[in-house]
C-alpha cells in the first residue's frame, strides 16, 4: 500500500491524500488497524509507523476530535485526519468492499467540505 499526496488535482484548489496500490489482503490489514487502534484504543494511527505502508511525498496521522474536519495540514507533508468516532466507524463501512474481494473501484473516505479528499484505490489511476 502506497500513500501519496496530489495538489491541486483538478485545477480548482481541491488536493487529495490518496491510498492506492494494494490488494485485499492489504486492505483488511489497514481496516484492522484503524478499527483496533483508533476505534476500539482511541489512539492516534501514524502511518509512517506502519510496516506495509510505503509513504511517498506524505506522512497521515489519524487521530480522533470531537468533530469532522476531514484532512488538515500546514506544511502539504504532514497531514492529520480528523474525525469523530462515529466518522472513523463511516470510515471503515465504507472499506469494507475492499476487503470482501478484489475491485478496481475507489471510494473517498469521508464526505466533508474540505479542499484535501482522502482516496482509498487499490489501483493508481
Amino acid at each position: 500500500m502506497d500513500l501519496d499526496y496530489i495538489e491541486d488535482y483538478n485545477g480548482h484548489e481541491e488536493n487529495i491524500v490518496r491510498l492506492f496500490n494494494f490488494d485485499k489482503a492489504e486492505a483488511i490489514k489497514f481496516r484492522d488497524l484503524l478499527k483496533d487502534t483508533i476505534i476500539d484504543k482511541k489512539q492516534k494511527l501514524d502511518l509512517s509507523q506502519v510496516a506495509f505502508i510505503n509513504t511517498d511525498n506524505c506522512n497521515l496521522i489519524f487521530g480522533l476530535f470531537k468533530t469532522d474536519e476531514g484532512i488538515l495540514t500546514k506544511d502539504n507533508q504532514t497531514f492529520f485526519c480528523i474525525l469523530t468516532l462515529e466518522g472513523f466507524r463511516k470510515m471503515i463501512h465504507l472499506l469494507e468492499p475492499f476487503c470482501n474481494k478484489e475491485t478496481k473501484g475507489y471510494q473517498y473516505l469521508y464526505d466533508i467540505d474540505n479542499p484535501t479528499d482522502l482516496l482509498f484505490s487499490p489501483s493508481a489511476n
